[in-house]
Order: structure tokens, then sequence, then C-alpha cells
């Protein structure tokens, strides 16, 4: 096979998963049939067959292709980004999509429907991240930039489930404070009041507690 012919294979193919992306993202993998993916990618369903072979390939080809953008986002060491944090830049999961993925990309959809179904790759991806979230805050604590605590998988995952908040609730969150919260301006907004928070606190007295 000549050169030029592979590249229109992998253009055609890069077309195929793009399409089947858009549409997972859209409505989940259950609902959507091998012909509306080829309609929606300008090709015919005897080459999405030709490329994946069957709809369970195609799916596995989205989500490997889904996983890889995703865990490319957090490629650098942990404690280079725990610098990049006590520097005062933010490195949240919400902060890295907005500036990561255009508006319109259909990968923070597809990474809500990961989740909140718990596909196998989205539970894998939690997984990772929380395992790097671990691993970020023990460097931050052994830097003292983060102070020690009685159960560190539960502050962990309590970051995590609060950044990734942002995705899974993005339309809620943006009629809520009037914009969209995975953009520039929606993440710079959101970020300076959970930092005060995290750094601060947000109440004066917790109810109940006992006053010394």
């Amino acid at each position: 096979m000549s050169s030029a012919l592979e590249e229109g294979d992998l253009t055609g193919r890069a077309s195929i998963r793009n399409a089947a992306l858009r549409l997972f993202a859209e409505r989940g993998h259950d609902a959507v049939t091998m012909r509306e993916i080829a309609a929606a990618a300008g090709v015919s369903p005897a080459l999405v067959v030709h490329h994946f072979g069957s709809k369970d390939g195609l799916r596995a080809a989205v989500d490997s292709y889904a996983a890889q953008a995703f865990d490319a986002l957090f490629s650098m060491d942990e404690r280079d980004l725990a610098q990049m944090l006590t520097s005062g830049n933010s490195v949240s999961i919400a902060d890295v999509f907005a500036r990561t993925f255009p508006r319109g990309s259909p990968l923070p959809a597809y990474l809500r429907r990961l989740l909140l179904v718990n596909d196998p790759t989205g539970a894998a991806l939690f997984g990772r991240w929380f395992a790097l979230t671990r691993r970020l805050l023990d460097a931050m604590t052994d830097m003292g930039a983060a102070r020690p605590c009685g159960d560190p998988s539960v502050r962990a995952a309590f970051f995590l489930v609060n950044d990734l908040a942002l995705i899974l609730l993005r339309n809620q969150v943006a009629a809520a404070i009037g914009v969209d919260p995975l953009t520039p301006e929606g993440v710079a907004r959101w970020a300076k009041e959970v930092t005060t928070i995290y750094t601060t606190g947000a109440l004066v007295h917790v109810p109940g507690e006992e006053q010394s």
C-alpha cells in the first residue's frame, strides 16, 4: 500500500472515530447505530466495518483515544504539578480542560458519560486521577504547602470530586452562575472562590461544634 493510501486510510479512520465520539457523547453508545456514525462521517457503513470490524471495535477505539487524550493532560510529574500549585497557577482538571479543549469539543461530555454510567474506561480514569491527586497532596504536604490530615484518601477524593463536578454538572453550574465553568472566564471565577474556601475556610463557626 502506498503512503498516500495509508494517509487516506488514517484520515478516514480518524473521521469515523471522531464522528462516533461526538454521537456517543451526545446520546450514549447504545443509542447510536453504525449507519448513523457512517452518515455523520460521510462514509459508507461498509467502510466503518472495514476500519473497526464492529460497533464494539469502534467503541474500543473511541475509548482508547479519549483515555489517551485525558491522561495526556496530566503527564507532568506530581512534584512539578505541586510546584505550579504553590506558585499560584491553577492546574485543576477543569482549568486544564478549559485551556486544552475548545468550546464544542465532545471530549468533556464524553468523559461525563463515562463517569456517570461507571463505564470501565471512566472508572479506570478516575482511579488513575485519584492516585495522582493523592500523590500531589502528599508532595504538597512534604513541601509545607498543604496541612497534614488524618485521612489523605478522603481528602484526595474530595478534591478530585469537587473538580470533576464542573465537568459532570457543567450545564447546571453554567445556569446557576451565568457563565460556562469550562471556559477561561468561568474557571477563573470558580477558582478564585474555591481557592479562598480551601485556604481560609468558608465557615466562621461549624453548627453544633463546641466552642473552646
